[in-house]
């Protein structure tokens, strides 16, 4: 069960940016395409990036909703808990959730940073990231750095910026760095390939891991029909995309190369985890000897070493925890996404973890994510 003193982690929440993120630190040469928030006449905001409408916050802030009030439709500020976009008002939220400590992935960027990926000036891009990374290392997480797990964007179209924006925000106390789970969907070199080598080698070098969180490598394939008016199919099959990345890091050179890597598979979930580490191994015994992989290292023993579970509520993958590896799993809560059971977030995790042994529980919750994300334990303070 859920020991009392556990501090639960949650590895994957996300920031609403506040209006003035980009506008107080982006050069005053891009004042007029940076990105902002416009009120539309419909009431509702939307983001506004290199003159053109970039997102709006649909089901990225429908926390404390019903579910028959969730939609794709714009939302407004005024439409949301201010603990979506407001770091103080986010640790009421997370005390009322029974959450200690959170990991934010960004929102307006997209999960690894596809919306600046898309910039029509990629200089602009590159300086886009810079401020979102300073965004979070000197303000969101500064606010609270015991209780705010510092992850970063990087312009991963650009392998040269990349390596120095790993470079400069890990001296500046970064923890983790948002990146596409599978960059060759997104037009971009496979994990097969030596293009992100220098990457990785800056990652290992800082001794951080890498945050894999599900669609950043693009939607998984749905029918027209459910494309067009049925985005349940979609929701509900995004998690193939990190089976997909699991079989293509596991089968692939990366681990190989760098034995120091870790990654997290970032809201991927868990229960289909025991079958796919036990398919790989099999055709991998099988067909190893005429492909273009490793011939001596199961894949079963890279899984182990290198790569992590992320659930928010998997009673499959709870019970087959043993075969996926305790070590190798850690909780998350998506606050403020659709997926978030705030603020019920404790009450059902311990009756989800009722009949795991309370040190294995632990782990899950809090010990694995301070271990992989370097992020010591600190008490509250009395009173």
């Amino acid at each position: 069960m859920l020991p009392k003193d556990a501090q639960i982690i949650s590895v994957d929440d996300h920031v609403i940016e506040h209006p003035r993120v980009w506008l107080d630190r982006l050069p005053s040469k891009y004042a007029e395409v940076a990105p902002r928030i416009t009120r539309l006449p419909d009431g509702n905001d939307a983001w506004i990036y290199e003159g053109e409408v970039a997102g709006n916050f649909a089901l990225n802030a429908v926390v404390g909703k019903s579910p028959k009030d969730y939609g794709l439709d714009p939302r407004s500020y005024d439409d949301m808990l201010p603990g979506c976009h407001d770091i103080q008002e986010r640790l009421k939220d997370m005390d009322t959730e029974g959450v200690w400590a959170q990991l934010c992935f960004p929102n307006m960027g997209g999960f690894a940073g596809s919306v600046f990926a898309r910039s029509k000036d990629k200089a602009l891009a590159n300086e886009c990231v810079k401020a979102y990374n300073d965004f979070i290392l000197d303000e969101w997480c500064a606010s609270a750095p015991e209780r705010q797990i510092p992850l970063m964007m990087t312009p991963y179209w650009d392998v040269e910026a990349t390596v120095a924006e790993v470079r400069r925000t890990a001296a500046k106390g970064a923890k983790s760095f948002t990146f596409p789970e599978l960059p060759d969907r997104l037009g971009l070199p496979s994990w097969h390939s030596d293009h992100w080598d220098p990457v990785l080698a800056a990652v290992t070098e800082a001794g951080l891991p890498l945050s894999l969180h599900f669609g950043s490598g693009g939607s998984p394939q749905a029918s027209p029909e459910a494309q067009s008016s049925n985005f349940t199919v979609a929701i509900s099959l995004f998690g193939l995309n990190s089976m997909s990345a699991t079989a293509e890091l596991l089968l692939s050179p990366v681990f190989h190369k760098f034995p120091d890597l870790k990654i997290a598979l970032s809201e991927g979930g868990i229960g289909w985890m025991p079958y796919m580490i036990e398919r790989i191994d099999y055709v991998w015994e099988r067909h190893r000897w005429y492909n273009q992989v490793n011939r001596d290292v199961r894949p079963s023993e890279l899984f182990r070493d290198h790569l992590f579970g992320c659930f928010i509520s998997d009673n499959a993958g709870i019970h087959s925890r043993h075969l996926i590896g305790v070590d190798n799993i850690m909780f998350e809560s998506d606050y403020p996404h659709s997926d978030s059971n705030w603020p019920h977030t404790r009450k059902i995790l311990e009756s989800a973890l009722a009949e795991v042994p309370d040190e294995e529980a632990h782990k899950m919750v809090e010990w694995n994510a301070r271990k992989l994300y370097n992020f010591p334990r600190t008490e509250p303070a009395a009173g």
